[in-house]
Protein backbone atom coordinates (compact mmCIF):
# COMPACT_ATOMS: atom_id res chain seq x y z
CA UNK A 1 0.00 0.00 0.00
CA UNK A 2 1.53 3.22 -0.96
CA UNK A 3 0.87 6.02 1.87
CA UNK A 4 3.17 8.67 0.11
CA UNK A 5 1.71 11.60 0.27
CA UNK A 6 2.10 12.72 -3.12
CA UNK A 7 -0.08 9.44 -4.49
CA UNK A 8 -2.30 10.38 -1.75
CA UNK A 9 -2.75 14.02 -3.16
CA UNK A 10 -2.97 11.94 -6.36
CA UNK A 11 -5.97 9.81 -5.10
CA UNK A 12 -7.66 13.01 -3.38
CA UNK A 13 -7.77 14.77 -6.97
CA UNK A 14 -9.28 11.77 -8.80
CA UNK A 15 -11.64 10.40 -6.34
CA UNK A 16 -14.36 12.27 -5.37
CA UNK A 17 -15.40 10.06 -2.48
CA UNK A 18 -12.03 10.44 -0.58
CA UNK A 19 -12.46 14.05 -1.31
CA UNK A 20 -15.24 14.65 1.09
CA UNK A 21 -13.79 11.88 3.38
CA UNK A 22 -10.57 13.87 3.68
CA UNK A 23 -12.37 17.38 4.02
CA UNK A 24 -15.09 16.60 6.46
CA UNK A 25 -12.32 14.33 8.25
CA UNK A 26 -9.99 17.41 8.66
CA UNK A 27 -13.11 19.80 9.16
CA UNK A 28 -14.23 17.68 12.39
CA UNK A 29 -10.42 17.47 13.75
CA UNK A 30 -10.46 21.25 13.21
CA UNK A 31 -14.12 22.00 15.10
CA UNK A 32 -12.56 19.19 17.94
CA UNK A 33 -9.50 21.86 18.38
CA UNK A 34 -11.84 24.84 18.09
CA UNK A 35 -14.79 23.00 20.84
CA UNK A 36 -12.29 20.57 22.74
CA UNK A 37 -9.11 22.10 23.11
CA UNK A 38 -9.95 24.76 25.44
CA UNK A 39 -10.98 22.10 27.96
CA UNK A 40 -7.58 21.55 28.48
CA UNK A 41 -6.80 24.94 29.65
CA UNK A 42 -10.07 25.76 31.29
CA UNK A 43 -8.83 25.59 34.86
CA UNK A 44 -5.29 27.28 34.29
CA UNK A 45 -7.27 30.42 32.88
CA UNK A 46 -9.77 30.47 35.66
CA UNK A 47 -7.44 30.18 38.00
CA UNK A 48 -5.40 33.09 36.52
CA UNK A 49 -2.60 31.31 36.14
CA UNK A 50 -2.42 32.56 32.39
CA UNK A 51 -3.88 35.01 30.38
CA UNK A 52 -6.39 33.34 27.44
CA UNK A 53 -4.65 34.27 24.96
CA UNK A 54 -1.09 33.24 26.13
CA UNK A 55 -2.99 29.55 27.11
CA UNK A 56 -4.83 29.06 23.79
CA UNK A 57 -1.23 29.18 22.02
CA UNK A 58 -0.05 26.90 24.57
CA UNK A 59 -2.64 24.39 24.06
CA UNK A 60 -2.38 24.62 20.15
CA UNK A 61 1.75 24.26 20.63
CA UNK A 62 1.11 20.84 22.95
CA UNK A 63 -2.11 19.46 20.74
CA UNK A 64 0.14 19.61 17.78
CA UNK A 65 3.29 17.84 19.71
CA UNK A 66 0.41 15.34 21.48
CA UNK A 67 -0.62 14.07 17.97
CA UNK A 68 2.53 14.00 16.08
CA UNK A 69 4.94 12.47 19.02
CA UNK A 70 1.80 10.47 20.97
CA UNK A 71 0.96 8.57 17.24
CA UNK A 72 4.38 8.00 16.61
CA UNK A 73 5.29 6.31 19.72
CA UNK A 74 2.83 4.08 20.20
CA UNK A 75 -0.77 4.60 17.73
CA UNK A 76 -3.02 2.03 19.79
CA UNK A 77 -6.01 4.26 19.60
CA UNK A 78 -5.39 4.83 16.05
CA UNK A 79 -5.50 1.18 15.45
CA UNK A 80 -9.03 0.96 17.57
CA UNK A 81 -10.67 3.06 15.66
CA UNK A 82 -9.43 1.54 12.24
CA UNK A 83 -9.89 -2.01 13.51
CA UNK A 84 -13.89 -1.26 15.43
CA UNK A 85 -15.27 -2.28 12.41
CA UNK A 86 -15.84 -4.29 8.87
CA UNK A 87 -16.70 -2.20 6.05
CA UNK A 88 -16.68 -5.82 3.94
CA UNK A 89 -14.20 -6.54 0.58
CA UNK A 90 -15.63 -4.07 -1.49
CA UNK A 91 -13.40 -0.87 -1.14
CA UNK A 92 -15.24 1.34 -3.75
CA UNK A 93 -18.58 0.98 -1.06
CA UNK A 94 -16.24 1.03 1.97
CA UNK A 95 -15.30 4.56 1.00
CA UNK A 96 -18.42 5.62 0.31
CA UNK A 97 -19.59 4.21 3.49
CA UNK A 98 -17.07 5.92 5.42
CA UNK A 99 -17.83 8.90 3.82
CA UNK A 100 -21.66 9.14 4.63
CA UNK A 101 -20.41 8.30 8.51
CA UNK A 102 -18.34 11.19 8.38
CA UNK A 103 -21.37 13.58 6.30
CA UNK A 104 -23.69 12.18 9.48
CA UNK A 105 -21.71 13.04 12.36
CA UNK A 106 -21.92 16.37 10.51
CA UNK A 107 -25.67 16.18 10.58
CA UNK A 108 -26.20 15.30 14.00
CA UNK A 109 -23.69 17.62 15.19
CA UNK A 110 -25.87 20.68 13.72
CA UNK A 111 -28.75 18.97 14.84
CA UNK A 112 -28.07 17.80 18.29
CA UNK A 113 -26.36 21.87 18.88
CA UNK A 114 -30.23 23.29 17.41
CA UNK A 115 -31.98 21.72 20.04
CA UNK A 116 -29.87 21.95 22.78
CA UNK A 117 -28.39 17.98 23.03
CA UNK A 118 -24.67 17.81 24.80
CA UNK A 119 -22.28 16.30 21.86
CA UNK A 120 -19.24 14.74 21.49
CA UNK A 121 -17.22 14.52 18.53
CA UNK A 122 -15.49 11.21 19.72
CA UNK A 123 -18.65 9.82 20.63
CA UNK A 124 -20.40 10.94 17.11
CA UNK A 125 -17.21 9.06 15.13
CA UNK A 126 -17.88 5.75 17.06
CA UNK A 127 -21.19 5.91 16.41
CA UNK A 128 -20.85 6.74 13.19
CA UNK A 129 -18.72 4.65 11.80
CA UNK A 130 -20.98 1.62 13.59
CA UNK A 131 -23.91 2.98 11.61
CA UNK A 132 -22.21 2.66 8.53
CA UNK A 133 -20.86 -1.02 8.91
CA UNK A 134 -24.17 -2.06 9.77
CA UNK A 135 -25.78 -0.53 6.68
CA UNK A 136 -23.21 -2.06 4.52
CA UNK A 137 -22.50 -5.47 6.30
CA UNK A 138 -26.44 -6.00 6.60
CA UNK A 139 -26.11 -6.45 10.42
CA UNK A 140 -24.26 -6.28 13.28
CA UNK A 141 -21.59 -8.61 11.79
CA UNK A 142 -19.81 -5.44 10.50
CA UNK A 143 -18.83 -4.56 14.47
CA UNK A 144 -15.90 -5.73 15.54
CA UNK A 145 -16.24 -6.60 19.40
CA UNK A 146 -13.46 -6.77 20.43
CA UNK A 147 -12.48 -3.28 19.69
CA UNK A 148 -15.99 -2.19 20.31
CA UNK A 149 -15.99 -3.37 24.08
CA UNK A 150 -12.89 -0.68 24.52
CA UNK A 151 -15.53 1.77 23.82
CA UNK A 152 -17.67 0.45 26.66
CA UNK A 153 -14.38 0.74 29.05
CA UNK A 154 -14.22 3.91 27.88
CA UNK A 155 -17.52 4.57 29.00
CA UNK A 156 -17.44 4.09 32.36
CA UNK A 157 -13.08 4.74 32.78
CA UNK A 158 -13.95 8.58 31.96
CA UNK A 159 -15.99 9.04 34.43
CA UNK A 160 -15.01 6.86 37.09
CA UNK A 161 -11.47 7.21 36.83
CA UNK A 162 -11.46 10.69 36.82
CA UNK A 163 -13.92 11.16 39.45
CA UNK A 164 -11.96 8.91 41.57
CA UNK A 165 -8.19 10.24 40.04
CA UNK A 166 -9.11 13.62 40.54
CA UNK A 167 -10.20 13.06 43.90
CA UNK A 168 -7.12 11.43 45.02
CA UNK A 169 -4.58 13.71 43.94
CA UNK A 170 -6.39 16.95 45.46
CA UNK A 171 -6.78 14.87 48.59
CA UNK A 172 -3.45 13.91 48.25
CA UNK A 173 -1.85 17.57 47.90
CA UNK A 174 -3.88 18.92 50.48
CA UNK A 175 -2.77 16.46 53.05
CA UNK A 176 1.08 17.69 51.97
CA UNK A 177 0.64 20.96 51.88
CA UNK A 178 -2.01 21.79 55.49
CA UNK A 179 0.83 22.83 57.02
CA UNK A 180 2.37 25.43 55.07
CA UNK A 181 2.21 29.05 53.91
CA UNK A 182 -0.55 29.81 51.98
CA UNK A 183 0.72 32.84 49.99
CA UNK A 184 3.89 30.27 49.33
CA UNK A 185 2.25 27.47 47.63
CA UNK A 186 -0.22 29.62 45.70
CA UNK A 187 3.31 30.38 43.63
CA UNK A 188 4.25 26.84 43.39
CA UNK A 189 0.92 25.97 42.23
CA UNK A 190 0.48 28.87 39.73
CA UNK A 191 3.73 27.50 37.84
CA UNK A 192 2.74 23.81 38.50
CA UNK A 193 -0.78 24.22 37.03
CA UNK A 194 0.80 25.82 33.87
CA UNK A 195 2.59 22.34 33.24
CA UNK A 196 -0.44 20.47 34.08
CA UNK A 197 -2.59 22.29 31.62
CA UNK A 198 0.32 21.86 28.85
CA UNK A 199 0.10 17.88 29.90
CA UNK A 200 -3.22 17.72 29.62
CA UNK A 201 -3.56 19.94 26.12
CA UNK A 202 -0.45 17.04 25.37
CA UNK A 203 -2.95 14.24 26.14
CA UNK A 204 -6.00 15.81 24.34
CA UNK A 205 -3.64 15.72 21.00
CA UNK A 206 -2.85 12.07 21.66
CA UNK A 207 -6.43 10.86 22.08
CA UNK A 208 -8.61 12.74 19.54
CA UNK A 209 -5.54 13.28 17.39
CA UNK A 210 -5.32 9.99 16.97
CA UNK A 211 -9.40 8.88 16.69
CA UNK A 212 -9.02 11.14 13.65
CA UNK A 213 -5.91 9.78 12.26
CA UNK A 214 -7.22 6.35 12.18
CA UNK A 215 -10.38 7.41 10.06
CA UNK A 216 -8.29 9.08 7.53
CA UNK A 217 -6.04 6.48 7.18
CA UNK A 218 -9.18 3.79 6.34
CA UNK A 219 -9.96 6.43 3.90
CA UNK A 220 -6.37 5.87 2.46
CA UNK A 221 -6.67 2.18 2.48
CA UNK A 222 -10.25 1.59 0.83
CA UNK A 223 -8.36 4.00 -1.60
CA UNK A 224 -5.76 1.86 -2.34
CA UNK A 225 -8.23 -1.60 -2.72
CA UNK A 226 -7.27 -2.85 1.27
CA UNK A 227 -10.01 -3.72 3.49
CA UNK A 228 -8.35 -2.83 6.35
CA UNK A 229 -4.81 -1.05 7.81
CA UNK A 230 -3.73 -3.66 9.57
CA UNK A 231 0.20 -4.22 9.66
CA UNK A 232 0.66 -0.81 7.80
CA UNK A 233 2.56 1.88 9.71
CA UNK A 234 0.85 5.13 9.93
CA UNK A 235 2.83 7.46 7.73
CA UNK A 236 4.18 11.03 9.57
CA UNK A 237 3.05 13.25 6.59
CA UNK A 238 -0.18 12.31 8.06
CA UNK A 239 0.45 12.41 11.57
CA UNK A 240 1.79 16.19 10.59
CA UNK A 241 -1.22 17.25 8.73
CA UNK A 242 -3.82 16.08 11.41
CA UNK A 243 -2.02 17.90 14.52
CA UNK A 244 -1.61 20.82 12.58
CA UNK A 245 -5.30 21.28 11.40
CA UNK A 246 -6.24 20.29 15.39
CA UNK A 247 -3.24 23.43 16.14
CA UNK A 248 -4.88 25.94 14.14
CA UNK A 249 -8.83 25.22 15.46
CA UNK A 250 -7.40 25.44 18.79
CA UNK A 251 -5.51 29.24 18.05
CA UNK A 252 -9.33 29.87 16.97
CA UNK A 253 -10.02 29.90 20.83
CA UNK A 254 -12.80 29.16 22.72
CA UNK A 255 -13.64 31.79 25.63
CA UNK A 256 -17.12 30.50 26.62
CA UNK A 257 -16.53 26.70 26.93
CA UNK A 258 -13.16 27.89 29.09
CA UNK A 259 -15.50 29.92 31.26
CA UNK A 260 -18.18 27.04 31.28
CA UNK A 261 -15.86 24.01 32.21
CA UNK A 262 -13.67 26.07 34.47
CA UNK A 263 -15.96 28.25 36.44
CA UNK A 264 -19.87 27.32 36.12
CA UNK A 265 -18.73 23.79 37.37
CA UNK A 266 -17.00 24.21 40.08
CA UNK A 267 -15.13 26.82 41.83
CA UNK A 268 -11.66 26.26 41.59
CA UNK A 269 -8.20 27.45 43.99
CA UNK A 270 -4.54 26.96 41.79
CA UNK A 271 -4.06 23.96 43.77
CA UNK A 272 -7.40 21.83 43.07
CA UNK A 273 -6.49 23.30 39.11
CA UNK A 274 -3.31 21.64 39.56
CA UNK A 275 -5.09 18.29 40.67
CA UNK A 276 -7.72 18.16 37.78
CA UNK A 277 -5.39 19.17 34.94
CA UNK A 278 -2.90 16.26 36.38
CA UNK A 279 -5.01 13.54 37.15
CA UNK A 280 -6.91 13.94 33.79
CA UNK A 281 -3.70 13.96 31.88
CA UNK A 282 -2.67 10.89 33.64
CA UNK A 283 -6.13 9.08 33.21
CA UNK A 284 -5.53 9.88 29.20
CA UNK A 285 -2.31 9.18 28.92
CA UNK A 286 -3.35 5.61 30.91
CA UNK A 287 -6.31 5.04 28.49
CA UNK A 288 -4.08 5.86 24.96
CA UNK A 289 -1.86 3.27 25.67
CA UNK A 290 -4.00 0.98 26.06
CA UNK A 291 -5.81 1.56 22.89
CA UNK A 292 -9.11 2.40 24.68
CA UNK A 293 -10.74 5.67 22.94
CA UNK A 294 -12.31 8.08 25.61
CA UNK A 295 -13.99 11.56 25.92
CA UNK A 296 -11.25 13.90 26.93
CA UNK A 297 -14.12 16.42 28.16
CA UNK A 298 -15.30 14.13 29.88
CA UNK A 299 -12.49 13.14 31.28
CA UNK A 300 -11.65 16.18 32.34
CA UNK A 301 -14.77 17.12 33.93
CA UNK A 302 -14.92 13.91 36.00
CA UNK A 303 -11.61 14.95 37.11
CA UNK A 304 -13.33 18.63 38.18
CA UNK A 305 -15.90 16.58 40.07
CA UNK A 306 -13.77 14.49 42.01
CA UNK A 307 -11.25 17.77 42.81
CA UNK A 308 -14.83 19.88 43.91
CA UNK A 309 -16.07 16.30 46.10
CA UNK A 310 -12.72 16.68 48.38
CA UNK A 311 -14.65 19.74 49.75
CA UNK A 312 -17.79 18.92 49.40
CA UNK A 313 -20.21 17.29 46.99
CA UNK A 314 -22.39 20.25 47.37
CA UNK A 315 -19.71 22.22 45.46
CA UNK A 316 -20.38 20.50 42.26
CA UNK A 317 -22.58 21.38 39.88
CA UNK A 318 -24.58 17.73 39.02
CA UNK A 319 -26.11 19.26 35.75
CA UNK A 320 -22.84 18.46 34.34
CA UNK A 321 -22.83 14.57 35.01
CA UNK A 322 -26.80 15.00 33.51
CA UNK A 323 -25.42 16.02 30.65
CA UNK A 324 -22.70 13.69 30.02
CA UNK A 325 -25.39 11.06 30.40
CA UNK A 326 -27.28 12.21 27.83
CA UNK A 327 -25.00 12.64 25.53
CA UNK A 328 -24.52 8.81 25.92
CA UNK A 329 -28.10 8.03 25.42
CA UNK A 330 -28.60 10.48 22.88
CA UNK A 331 -25.45 10.50 20.57
CA UNK A 332 -24.41 6.39 19.95
CA UNK A 333 -28.39 5.42 18.44
CA UNK A 334 -28.95 8.99 17.08
CA UNK A 335 -25.69 9.32 14.98
CA UNK A 336 -25.47 6.01 14.78
CA UNK A 337 -29.21 6.38 13.02
CA UNK A 338 -28.25 8.78 11.00
CA UNK A 339 -25.04 7.12 9.59
CA UNK A 340 -26.81 4.10 8.76
CA UNK A 341 -29.53 5.98 6.91
CA UNK A 342 -26.72 8.34 5.23
CA UNK A 343 -24.97 4.83 4.01
CA UNK A 344 -27.99 3.08 2.28
CA UNK A 345 -28.58 6.57 0.78
CA UNK A 346 -25.02 7.34 -0.15
CA UNK A 347 -24.67 3.79 -1.94
CA UNK A 348 -28.05 4.15 -3.86
CA UNK A 349 -26.89 7.70 -5.32
CA UNK A 350 -22.89 6.92 -5.86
Amino acid sequence: MDVSLAHFLQQVLSNPALTVTTLLTLGVIFVNGWTDAPNAIATCVTTRCMRVRSAVIMAAIFNFLGVSIMTQLNASVASTISNMVDFGGDTSAALIALCAALFSIVVYSVGASLLGIPTSESHSLIAGLSGAAIAIQGGIGGINMGEWVKVLYGLVASLLFGFAVGWLVCKAVTLICAGMDRRRTNGFFTYAQIVGAAAMSFMHGAQDGQKFIGVLFLGMAFCNGQPSVTGVMIPIWLMILCSTIMGVGTSVGGERIIKSVGQDMVKLEKYQGFSADLSSALCLLVMTVLGIPVSTTHTKTSAIMGVGAVRRLSAINFGVVRDMMLTWVFTFPGCGLISFVMAKLFMVVF
